[in-house]
């Protein structure tokens, strides 16, 4: 499979204006949105303008004028932004997110606000999958992968906490990346379980991360050098909750690739349950000023449960994740990427629910950074993800693997 070339790339070099990639991106949703409905709001005066104005400049900014979609959990100061929820239906921050400055700061143009679910959490907003629109898109970045994949937008902002960039990026069809934790700043970022959170994005080629993970992580770009990685199949304790065509494509794949079996061991049993409370708890104290009477009733339940983790079961539970994640550095010295599932299967039928989070709950955990890559079809004809997992701290790494991963199956 070759790789899409980067819009960045194409921007900076002039073969494509960004005045002409926002109209190719505004023409698209005009088109697609009515039956995808990925997007809250759209600016498309104020991004075509400054497209205008980018293209006019002598020198071409580090982003050249990439128009990104932004999640509306993430704090926009021109662009209303209310986190999927009512209560906030209107507001208006004072001002943007870190990351939404930096990625200005350097030449993108924030296209407009993408459907999030409420608060991050599990109660679906209005997207649905472009590939299937009877299916869901999943969650909680459902608008970013979805205008993503359905070619809206190259670049989306999404995050995870759970599994809410990998599991929709799989169920979409898009490649999704969540770096390590704690890369990219998370003010102005609405929380929902501080220790876990973390800032990620959708792109339709892997050539346009490099340059956006560097202004997001305000770091030196690396370019993409593409190398044979050591691999190992990793099952995990979700494994037995795959189907069963999904566990074939993931060792199939595994096996083409020249990876071996990796298992955790012991220590890591119950890293899911683990996750599970770290993930209830915090949220049940973040979200508890909220007024509960304009709480959807699935995310009450959730902040209950979370409420009744105990101070001890959430110490234990932490203690866990910090001797794994320190055991996981030591398996990483003789491999370069794990191969695991991005999600049980293809996007599940219906729109209720966003689908299960069980494939990516350990690895959110454990702080690695993570890619989904659109590389395996189920039997419906509809695409899984194979989730590449790294090295905490090893991003560039990560993204050789995947680079010398997408290049041979597909």
């Amino acid at each position: 499979m070759t790789r899409t070339p980067g819009a960045v790339a194409r921007l900076s070099r002039r073969e494509l204006s960004a005045s002409d990639l926002v109209l190719e991106c505004l023409a698209r949703i005009a088109e697609r949105e009515p039956v995808v409905q990925a997007w809250e709001v759209i600016d498309a005066e104020g991004s075509l303008a400054e497209a205008r104005r980018i293209d006019a400049l002598r020198d071409k900014p580090p982003l050249g004028g990439i128009p990104v979609g932004v999640k509306d959990l993430i704090d926009t100061a021109d662009l209303p932004t209310a986190y999927g929820s009512p209560i906030h239906r209107g507001h208006r921050p004072a001002c943007d997110a870190e990351c939404v400055r930096r990625l200005r700061d350097l030449g993108a143009i924030v296209l407009g606000k993408t459907v999030t679910t409420e608060f991050a959490v599990y109660s679906p907003g209005k997207t649905r999958n472009p590939r299937d629109p009877s299916r869901t898109p999943g969650g909680s970045s459902s608008g970013s992968a979805a205008a993503v994949a359905d070619g809206m937008v190259p670049v989306a902002l999404g995050s995870q906490t759970a599994g809410s960039i990998i599991r929709p990026a799989s169920y979409c069809g898009v490649i999704g990346y969540k770096p390590t934790y704690g890369l990219v700043p998370l003010e102005g970022v609405h929380p929902l379980a501080p220790s876990l959170d973390t800032l990620g994005f959708f792109a339709r080629s892997l050539e346009d991360i490099p340059p956006v993970i560097s202004a997001l992580s305000n770091a030196p770009p690396t370019p993409i050098r593409t190398r044979r990685p050591r691999l190992g199949l990793c099952r995990t304790e979700a494994w037995p909750g795959g189907a069963p065509q999904t566990q074939e494509l993931i060792e199939k794949a595994a096996k083409a690739l020249g990876a071996r079996d990796v298992d955790l061991g012991p220590p890591f049993a119950a890293l899911i349950d683990a996750q599970i409370a770290i993930m209830g708890a915090e949220a049940a104290a973040t979200l508890r000023e909220k007024p509960q009477s304009e709480l959807s009733a699935k995310l009450r339940e959730f902040l209950r449960e979370g409420a009744g983790v105990t101070p001890e079961r959430l110490a234990a539970a932490r203690e866990q994740a910090e001797r794994c994640r320190r055991d996981l550095d030591r398996m990483f010295e003789d491999l370069d990427a794990l191969l695991t599932p991005a999600t049980t299967g293809e996007a599940p039928e219906g729109l209720a629910a966003t689908g299960d989070p069980v494939f990516c709950r350990i690895w959110t955990l454990l702080g690695v950074p993570c890619i989904s890559l659109p590389v395996l079809t189920g039997p419906a004809g509809l695409p899984i993800g194979l989730q590449v997992v790294g090295r905490r701290q090893t991003d560039d790494e990560l993204l050789s693997s995947a680079a010398w991963i997408y290049e041979r199956i597909g």
